[in-house]
């Protein structure tokens, strides 16, 4: 046998030595397969690793049999699948072996050959699958690490890292609270993906979308008959969360009637469907989001303080994204980089007025919109680099600069007037008006710039 590392490689155990040689003739036809071939179980074991892929093994063989044998190959190669070849057709035989962790069971007769080449193939492809599988649960790790997904060097958001860190040990309860944008969903994920539970389902459900009457049947689900149309039982939320996570966004809209249901579900972990009888438990973690003031909620009789203090578990709140000063920039990169490289165009740059522009913005739509403006200005530039022109943002939302650096209250007063007098032509009399001061104060104010001006010049000269 000629062992390559990119073969699928096959053991044949057999102590019928024509039959031996019929199924190592038959699956050496492939040739992605390398096969052995072995008369005894004792052979076997002698020589088993965990890189043989299949062991097609005689139920019956002169030192052992198939029973027996089956738990010590598992024992030396747990990912080696079995299959059994027997010549009787015991179903109870089959069901036991299949039990102890046998891929299949052929038995014996004039099809084996087909019949044993399409359960190797089966396995081949049970084993790709594994690796799709296993590769997409890498991806989703590192899609989900929190570096990769709330990205910035702002003392708020290593704040944010550091109660994630907190929530990932254990299953607490989390609120995430921030403005809309701010990436609510993106921290539930993170917390999901990095903890205990990442391979199990994460379920979100945003509680702003349903009407009141739909909230039981979506979260709880729902029996065959329970009502005109119900014509098959339903699960709901909780319980396709069973064992993950489930993310309850817009908390702060739920109905005030529908929430000592969802109290006592958290509280109890189980409920019924409706329509049903049967208490369905259930193992979900809670996470939570909102954009509004539960407390000040509760304070209003909106929701319900006992339903709050359950809820409220670990609190973590993300910054809006024009606190978070040059987190900005960093992020439009990022979002940029991503872009070009999901569209297989050439990674593009911001030029400098690009990125002051982007500083100036009030970002009202945060970094949900920081992302699509980023998106369409790598459509809109027509050469590697973005310019100011290919940001397209709301010009009332842009912030002067001024506020971006620490003044006296005289400094702002003539940084405020010189603003206007740029937006207005310098027309003295409109700047007086839209600031609803004397046109002389805006003169005196002008002058007292260019004197400052002048002594900065006359003291750098020196």
């Amino acid at each position: 046998m000629e062992k390559n590392e990119h073969n699928f490689l096959i053991y044949v155990v057999e102590d019928n030595e024509w039959y031996n040689k019929l199924l190592v003739h038959t699956i050496s036809l492939n040739p992605d397969y390398a096969v052995k071939s072995f008369l005894t179980g004792e052979q076997l074991l002698s020589e088993l690793t965990p890189d043989v892929k299949v062991v097609t093994l005689d139920y019956r063989l002169g030192d052992t049999t198939g029973a027996q044998l089956l738990p010590k190959i598992k024992k030396i190669a747990p990912q080696t699948e079995v299959i059994i070849i027997s010549e009787q057709s015991d179903i109870g035989v089959a069901v036991d072996l299949l039990k102890l962790g046998a891929f299949d069971y052929i038995v014996k007769s004039e099809d084996i050959r087909n019949r044993v080449l399409n359960a190797i193939n089966h396995v081949k492809n049970s084993i790709g699958l594994k690796k799709k599988i296993e590769i997409l649960q890498t991806e989703v790790e590192k899609k989900y690490d929190f570096q990769n997904t709330i990205i910035g060097q702002s003392q708020q958001i290593k704040e944010v890292h550091h109660m994630l860190s907190k929530a990932i040990g254990t299953a607490i309860t989390v609120c995430v609270t921030g403005e809309t944008g701010t990436g609510k969903e993106v921290v539930a994920k993170a917390i999901h993906y990095n903890s205990n539970r990442k391979n199990q389902p994460f379920v979100a459900i945003n509680m702003a979308a349903l009407p009141a009457e739909l909230i039981e049947s979506e979260l709880f689900g729902y029996e065959k008959g329970a009502f005109t149309g119900a014509q098959n039982r339903r699960i709901g939320k909780f319980e396709q969360a069973n064992g993950g996570t489930l993310f309850l966004d817009e908390i702060g809209e739920m109905d005030i009637s529908f929430q000592a249901k969802l109290l006592r579900a958290i509280q109890e972990r189980e409920f019924t469907r409706i329509g049903g009888n049967e208490q369905v438990k259930v193992d979900c973690r809670i996470i939570v989001a909102t954009n509004r003031d539960l407390l000040q909620e509760v304070k209003e009789g909106k929701f319900r303080e006992d339903l709050y203090y359950r809820l409220f578990g670990l609190p973590i709140h993300l910054p809006p994204l024009r606190e978070r000063g040059n987190d900005v920039l960093l992020l439009a990169k990022h979002f940029l980089s991503e872009f070009c490289e999901e569209n297989k165009i050439p990674l593009k740059h911001f030029n400098d007025q690009a990125m002051e522009k982007m500083k100036l913005y009030n970002w009202p739509g945060n970094t949900r919109e920081l992302k699509s403006v980023v998106e369409l200005s790598a459509v809109l530039s027509d050469s590697n680099e973005i310019s100011a022109n290919d940001i397209s943002v709301h010009s009332q939302e842009l912030m002067p600069e001024l506020l971006l650096h620490q003044k006296t209250m005289r400094e702002y007063e003539i940084a405020i007037v010189k603003h206007y007098m740029k937006e207005l032509n310098n027309n003295t009399k409109l700047v007086a008006e839209k600031l609803d001061i004397g046109q002389t104060t805006v003169y005196r104010l002008l002058k007292e710039d260019e004197e400052l001006t002048d002594d900065l010049n006359n003291q750098n000269s020196k």
